[in-house]
């Protein structure tokens, strides 16, 4: 009797474990990867047509270490399991993509494998560069492939067990990624489409404005609902059309110049997103950054803000918080941001009704206090004025009083911070 329920118990395990595998091989199959390359009608046309994607992806930013050759990789890129470096992506045999072809790049494009057909780390953003055209994965390698040849060999991931498994990367697929490619809305304009296109694909906003679990995915019912950037502590907010806590009230002409240039009347960019404008939007058509921008404000909410962990501070601890910030304000930050806290146009953001200082989340206030940081210096805004750090002048419970000031100032409301808040991101 013993034997027979061993026998049966094995039997559902072989069961479950080959359902398991039939799951996995379905989830991780992709009919679409056999789509030809079709010959440019104009190869010139086709190197320059790269040239630009390349850039709207921000390709050379995280393939060059620093210091570094363009293009040759080595990069970290950090996650919550460890390290990823970027791969070289110039012509070297040896170390680069020297003997690849279009249809190897395009592998690795759209269904995030390697020539050798090796699976790739997410950190390569592949859950949106799969929704990029053949024509433009072919346009991004032809020039990719006249570049200069950089013997550099790729560095091994740094990753904690077991996520340096990369087996594992089957049952992740199965949960996050269907590979395809993008369709146009037939009931929106070309515009708006093409906002969606770069938006979604090379441009992989919701790579940072996503919400991520434990295991480093995304809900597409969270898609672009804001989130931590995991590691780099910076908070990228919503990207919809919500006039409370998003982009309702923005005027497209004002994200597009956000976008391109890195500033607008009352806002400016800062941290990783001074980044992404510096080395890849500030060189995009205005027509495709407005396309973008378009696309962004028409974006429902798509999930309620996420709730916040915050310390609990008492209301008369608060109101003396304010008043103690109040003086910090005067002293330290008027002279920019005014009494008033409406800034100056184009040079110092408005604090003023800014969502950026009221969302719940205040990571990115407390950060430019203690850091200070530049917007991005473009051909639009060449010249950005900063903001001096505080952090070697100031105490976290001075650095959370004012914060805790601009947050309820001028009608803005927002919860108090506090000086742990504070010292969390003091090293970071």
């Amino acid at each position: 009797m013993k034997r027979s329920y061993l026998l049966r118990f094995f039997a559902l395990l072989l069961g479950i474990f080959t359902v398991f595998i039939v799951w996995l091989f379905l989830a991780n199959r992709n009919p679409d990867l056999d789509q030809p390359s079709v010959p440019p009608a104009d190869p010139a046309q086709q190197l320059v047509q790269g040239a630009y994607l390349a850039r709207v992806g921000n390709c050379m930013s995280c393939h060059t270490s620093r210091g570094g050759e363009s293009y040759a990789g080595g990069r970290a890129v950090p996650t919550p399991f460890g390290n990823i470096y970027t791969s070289n992506l110039t012509p070297d045999d040896a170390t680069g993509l020297g003997k690849w072809n279009s249809d190897d790049f395009w592998q690795a494009m759209h269904n995030g494998k390697s020539k050798d057909g090796s699976l790739l780390y997410p950190a390569f953003p592949y859950t949106n560069y799969t929704k990029v055209t053949r024509a433009d994965s072919d346009a991004i390698f032809a020039y990719l492939q006249t570049l200069p040849a950089v013997s550099q060999p790729n560095r091994a991931p740094e990753l904690r067990s077991p996520y340096d498994n990369r087996l594992a990367l089957y049952v992740w697929r199965a949960l996050y990624f269907r590979p395809g490619q993008y369709a146009n809305d037939d009931k929106q304009s070309v515009e708006w489409n093409r906002g969606a296109y770069l938006a979604q694909g090379l441009g992989h906003c919701s790579a940072c404005h996503t919400p991520r679990d434990n295991l480093g995915g995304t809900d597409l019912k969270a898609e672009l609902g804001g989130g931590m950037i995991p590691v780099l502590n910076w908070y990228a907010p919503p990207l919809n059309g919500d006039a409370q806590t998003s982009l309702g009230k923005w005027e497209t002409e004002h994200l597009a110049a956000l976008l391109k240039t890195g500033v607008a009347p009352s806002r400016s960019v800062s941290g990783p997103m001074a980044e992404v404008v510096f080395g890849s939007l500030q060189y995009a058509k205005d027509e495709d950054v407005k396309a973008m921008a378009v696309y962004l404000k028409s974006l429902p909410q798509q999930i309620a803000a996420p709730a916040v962990t915050a310390e609990s501070i008492p209301d008369e601890t608060k109101r003396n918080m304010i008043k103690a910030g109040a003086k910090l304000y005067e002293n330290q930050c008027a002279s920019c941001h005014q009494e008033s806290g409406k800034g100056v146009a184009s040079i110092y953001p408005a604090l003023a009704g800014s969502r950026a200082i009221t969302t719940p989340v205040a990571t990115n206030a407390i950060r430019m206090v203690l850091h200070g940081g530049y917007a991005p210096s473009t051909a639009g805004n060449p010249r950005p004025y900063g903001m001096p750090p505080y952090g070697h002048s100031m105490t976290d419970e001075e650095v959370a009083s004012v914060v805790t000031y601009i947050r309820n100032s001028w009608g803005n409301q927002a919860s108090a911070v506090s000086p742990n808040d504070v010292n969390r991101y003091r090293s970071r």
